[in-house]
C-alpha cells in the first residue's frame, strides 16, 4: 500500500498504456461513439474525428503529460511546482504578471473539481450498470424472449424506470461501485491501479470480441456494419464537424486531472508521444468494436438505432434477449460495460485522492475513504430522482443534468483553453522538448514539436472557443 511519503509509479510500459487507456475508456465508448459514427457518415465521420484528434486531442494529452511527469505532483499543486527556469521571460512585463498571478493554477483546480462533479452522477450510472449485470446473471430478462412489440418495450422501460427511480436501491448500487473502486485505490498505484487495469482491459477486449463474433453471425450483420462503417459524405454537415470536434475533446479524458495524475506515475523513459497516439487509436478501435457488437443485433430485430441510456438499458436487453443463449450474452455484455464504468471511475477518483494525499499530507487509505465518502454523500442526496434534492431544479436542470452541464460546457473547455495557452506561450519550447524527447533519448520526437506548437498556440484556442459557443447554443 502506498503511504503519504512515497510516490509510486507504473512498473512497465504496458502498465502505463492500460492505465491511461482505462482513463479514456468509459460508457461513451459503448452508448455514444458507435451511434454517432453511424448517424454521421460512418467512415467519413471517423476520418473527420481523427483529424480533430490530431489537431486537439493529442496536443492536449501531451500538455497534461508534460505537467504531470515534469512536476510529479497532483493536478492541484502541479502548476505551482514547475520551476521558474521552464518559463518564458517576456519583454512585456504584463505577460509575466499574468503568469505569476496564479490564473494557470486553475488548470489543476478545475481538473480535480471536474473529476468530482463527474463522479457525483457517473457513480450513479455505474450503479445502474452493476444492477443490470446482477439482473442479467439472475436471468431477470428471460421473460423478454416470450414478449413482442409493445409488451417487450414496456418490460424494458419498466425495468429501467424501476432501477433509476427506486428509493434506496440506486444508492446501494452506487455505494457498491465506490466500494469496489476504493478497494483498488487503497492498494496503491502499482499493486492496485496497474494490476487491475492490466487484467480488466484485456478482459474487456476479449468480451467485446466474443460479442462481435456472435453479432457477425446474424443475418442482419451486413446492415449493422453498413450503418457503422459505410462512408457517406452526404451526411457530413456543419453539425457533423461540431459533433466530431466535441467527441475528440470529450473522449480522451482531457481536462479532468486524470492524465496529469497518471503521468505522475510514468517513468522517465516513457514515450509520451507514442503513448498518446496508442491511447487515441485504441480508444477509437474499442468504440467501433462496441458498435460491431451492438448494431447487427439491433438491426436483426428491427430496433431503431439510438444512443445513451436508451440504447444501453432498453434496446440492448430487448435485442440480446431474443438470441439463443441471450441471457448469457447479455451478462457478458453488461460485464464488459461494468468494466468500462469501473476503470473510468478508478481514474476519476484517483485525481482527488492524490490531491488529498499531497496537499493535506494524508495516507492513501484515509484519502480514498474521504474522497469516496464525499462522492457518495453528495451523489446520493442530489442525482437520484427520489433523493433529498433529486427534484430540485436550478435553471430548469436537476442536479444530475447540472453537474454534466457545468463540466462539459464550462469547466472542461476553460481548463483545456488555459492548458493550451499555458504550454503554447508560457512554457519554454526547450522545456517542452525535453519531456517530449525524454531529455534527448528520443530525438525522433523533435520533428513533432512544430506541429504541437502550432496546435497549442493557434488551432486549439480556436477549436475550444467553437466547442464552448456550440455548447451554449450559438450555432443552433
Amino acid at each position: 500500500m502506498e503511504n503519504k511519503g512515497k510516490k509510486e509509479g507504473f512498473s512497465s510500459s504496458l502498465g502505463v498504456f492500460f492505465a491511461t487507456l482505462s482513463g479514456a475508456i468509459g460508457l461513451g465508448n459503448i452508448w455514444k461513439f458507435p451511434y454517432v459514427t453511424g448517424a454521421n457518415g460512418g467512415a467519413a465521420f471517423i476520418l473527420i474525428y481523427f483529424i480533430f484528434v490530431l489537431l486537439l486531442g493529442i496536443p492536449l494529452m501531451l500538455s497534461e503529460f508534460y505537467i504531470g511527469r515534469s512536476t510529479k505532483r497532483n493536478p492541484f499543486g502541479s502548476i505551482g511546482a514547475i520551476e521558474e527556469s521552464n518559463y518564458h521571460n517576456f519583454k512585456f512585463n504584463f505577460l509575466n504578471k499574468i503568469r505569476k498571478s496564479g490564473i494557470f493554477k486553475l488548470i489543476g483546480w478545475l481538473g480535480v473539481t471536474t473529476a468530482a462533479f463527474i463522479m457525483f452522477y457517473y457513480s450513479a450510472v455505474a450503479g445502474w450498470v452493476y444492477e443490470y449485470l446482477f439482473k442479467a446473471i439472475k436471468g431477470d430478462f428471460s421473460p423478454l424472449k416470450n414478449l413482442t412489440g409493445e409488451e417487450a418495450v414496456k418490460f424494458t422501460s419498466d425495468t429501467f424506470n424501476n432501477s433509476v427511480n427506486g428509493t434506496y436501491t440506486p444508492m446501494i448500487w452506487q455505494l457498491v461501485v465506490l466500494i469496489v473502486v476504493s478497494i483498488v485505490l487503497v492498494a496503491g498505484v502499482k499493486n492496485g491501479i496497474e494490476k487491475v487495469t492490466k487484467v480488466l482491459m484485456p478482459l474487456f477486449l476479449l468480451l467485446i470480441l466474443l460479442c462481435d463474433i456472435r453479432s457477425l453471425t446474424l443475418s442482419k450483420a451486413g446492415e449493422g456494419l453498413s450503418f457503422l462503417f459505410t462512408p457517406d459524405f452526404s451526411k457530413v454537415t456543419a453539425g457533423t464537424l461540431l459533433t466530431a470536434l466535441g467527441l475528440a475533446f470529450f473522449k480522451l479524458a482531457l481536462a479532468m486531472g486524470i492524465l496529469i495524475v497518471y503521468s505522475n506515475y510514468y517513468k522517465k523513459d516513457t514515450n509520451l508521444m507514442g503513448n498518446s497516439v496508442k491511447v487515441a487509436i485504441s480508444d477509437t478501435v474499442i468504440s467501433l468494436m462496441a458498435g460491431v457488437a451492438i448494431f447487427p443485433v439491433v438491426f436483426e430485430f428491427g430496433i431503431s438505432p439510438s444512443s445513451g441510456p436508451s440504447l444501453l438499458f432498453k434496446s440492448i436487453p430487448l435485442a440480446f434477449a431474443q438470441l439463443p443463449f441471450g441471457n448469457g450474452l447479455l451478462a457478458i455484455f453488461f460485464l464488459l460495460t461494468a468494466i468500462a464504468a469501473t476503470t473510468a471511475m478508478i481514474s476519476l477518483v484517483e485525481a482527488p485522492v492524490r490531491m488529498f494525499m499531497e496537499e493535506f499530507n494524508m495516507s492513501r487509505i484515509k484519502s480514498v475513504g474521504i474522497t469516496s465518502t464525499i462522492i457518495f454523500i453528495i451523489g446520493a442526496i442530489t442525482v437520484h430522482p427520489k433523493s433529498i434534492f433529486g427534484a430540485v431544479l436550478i435553471g430548469n436542470k436537476n442536479f444530475f443534468d447540472l453537474f454534466g452541464f457545468l463540466t462539459d460546457n464550462v469547466m472542461m473547455p476553460f481548463a483545456a483553453l488555459l492548458t493550451a495557452i499555458f504550454i503554447g506561450y508560457f512554457i519554454k519550447k526547450d522545456s517542452f522538448k525535453q519531456e517530449l524527447t525524454n531529455y534527448g533519448q528520443l530525438n525522433k520526437n523533435v520533428k513533432y514539436l512544430p506541429y504541437l506548437r502550432v496546435c497549442l498556440r493557434y488551432i486549439i484556442p480556436i477549436l475550444i472557443t467553437v466547442i464552448f459557443l456550440n455548447s451554449i447554443g450559438v450555432f443552433n
